[in-house]
């Protein structure tokens, strides 16, 4: 049972820590939305975004007052577009966004994510309509996000259509290169991607879940890095082992993660939906004090990406799995450490500053969540090349059987060192090099399909 006085109990976390409920995201099953005619749909889908989540901003604004914990995000997921207009064409995928937007705006949302397809065996005609329509869904609309799985454990990586979103991403680039290609960051490519994640733009509404749910995504990257300088301060460096630290990180996620989901219960009893999950992931944001950069610093990493940094986030990682599985029966989604450079001013700087490396990164990703993230890299970077990096991501995910992601932005105009700024959560950085561009071109226009791993044979 979760008590109020838990809460209470974490106001210094709230007050001077940057504690926040990320995100409370409601999916809804939109299948039943599906009409041979896309205007009909499209008002089917707005009619029922509305009915669900007419009251979401409201009720969540209303329950983080009482308890003094912003809830700073609502977003909504969907079902995947490509399964709700299959069969319709592309004219009508890009009308869906549209129609997905205008419910967004009308309930006054932050986000919408579910533009999406799962094409990690195959795509089917309507699967390759969506990827198709991407660059035009993403530049007509300002709050769709989409989500490409083209990678699973037991299938194996559809290198066609990694092949494909790297051209594509470049056509999104283009479009939006008065924002230095900023609808590339409202498109993610996964491996293994979850149904019930709330972080964007990651999320939709997976056909395994109920028809409709409020999944929440905690964060507290600045409350872990006051509770590892406290017991630094308090029992002295030379005092302390890196258990001693684990230790203070699992017991710190353990109370952000049953603060997340009290918030998350309430505003899913009082909308009359299930709960579903709290996905304890520490996601950073621009704010200084609020960075998974600094918890690696005050582990001991003088400089970020040097050696002993996939040590230092695998050790995170863990930690904050632990006190999150303790804290509840309900973690899902990521749960784990983002490390988004964009998003995150300890590694922006880092990266800026070149200790932290496109290939250090990726070494990062190989023991913590999502993946590259946010990452934007000069904009003359091949099409081939921006595949290849997301196919060496998905074969982590493959091999290793974890979720991760790529959200790689190919800024038009700019070179490594320029800077971009997107503002808000998305935040700002350095353009990172990309070594041996047009290096990967023959392999990845073979195309075709990476086998599963032999593990995909556990039964």
């Amino acid at each position: 049972m979760i008590r109020t006085d838990q809460v209470i109990n974490t106001v210094q976390m709230i007050q001077k820590e940057n504690l926040d409920v990320r995100t409370v995201t409601l999916g809804i099953n939109l299948m039943d939305c599906r009409d041979a005619v896309a205007d009909r749909m499209a008002s089917k889908v707005i009619r029922k975004i509305e009915k669900y989540a007419g009251s979401l901003v409201e009720t969540c604004d209303e329950i983080g007052a009482k308890y003094g914990l912003a809830v700073v995000n609502k977003r909504i997921a969907v079902s995947p577009a490509a399964d709700v207009a299959s069969g319709m064409g592309r004219k009508a995928m890009v009308r869906l966004a549209q129609a997905l937007d205008t419910a967004a705006a009308s309930t006054g949302v932050d986000i919408v994510g579910g533009y999406s397809a799962q094409v990690q065996k195959g795509a089917s005609a309507s699967d390759e309509e969506l990827i198709e329509s991407l660059p035009e869904a993403l530049l007509s609309t300002e709050r769709v996000c989409a989500s490409i799985n083209v990678a699973h454990s037991r299938t194996g990586i559809n290198m066609k259509a990694v092949g494909r979103l790297g051209e594509i991403m470049k056509v999104a680039a283009e479009g939006s290169k008065d924002r230095d290609g900023f609808a590339c960051a409202k498109l993610v490519v996964f491996a293994n991607q979850p149904e019930d994640v709330p972080f964007m733009a990651g999320a939709y509404h997976g056909h395994g879940e109920p028809e409709a749910v409020i999944n929440v995504g905690v964060s507290g990257p600045g409350v872990v890095c006051s509770a590892l300088r406290r017991r630094i301060e308090n029992d002295g460096a030379e005092n302390l082992g890196l258990d001693d630290l684990a230790e203070e990180i699992k017991e710190t996620s353990c109370r952000v993660t049953r603060c997340g989901e009290l918030i998350g219960r309430e505003v899913a009893s009082r909308l009359g939906i299930p709960f579903g999950i709290v996905d304890l992931s520490l996601a950073p944001t621009p704010k200084v004090g609020d960075s998974i950069g600094e918890i690696l610093e005050i582990l001991g990493l003088d400089a970020i990406g040097a050696p002993g940094s996939t040590a230092c986030i695998a050790l995170l990682n863990d930690a904050v799995k632990k006190g999150g599985a303790f804290a509840s029966q309900s973690v899902g989604g990521l749960s784990g450490a983002f490390i988004p450079v964009l998003e995150d001013s300890a590694l922006s700087c880092a990266a800026a500053a070149g200790e932290l490396s496109l290939e250090k990164l990726e070494a990062m990703t190989c023991v913590c969540s999502v993946g590259l993230d946010m990452i934007a890299v000069p904009g003359d970077t091949p099409a081939e090349t921006l595949s290849a990096i997301i196919a060496d991501e998905m074969a982590i995910g493959l091999i290793n059987k974890k979720t991760t992601a790529v959200r790689i932005i190919p800024v038009p105009g700019k070179k490594a060192g320029d800077r971009v700024e997107f503002g808000g959560l998305f935040g700002g950085g350095p353009v990172m090099p990309v070594h041996n561009p047009g290096a990967s071109a023959r392999f990845i226009r073979f195309g075709g399909h990476i086998p599963a791993p032999i593990h995909s044979l556990n039964n």
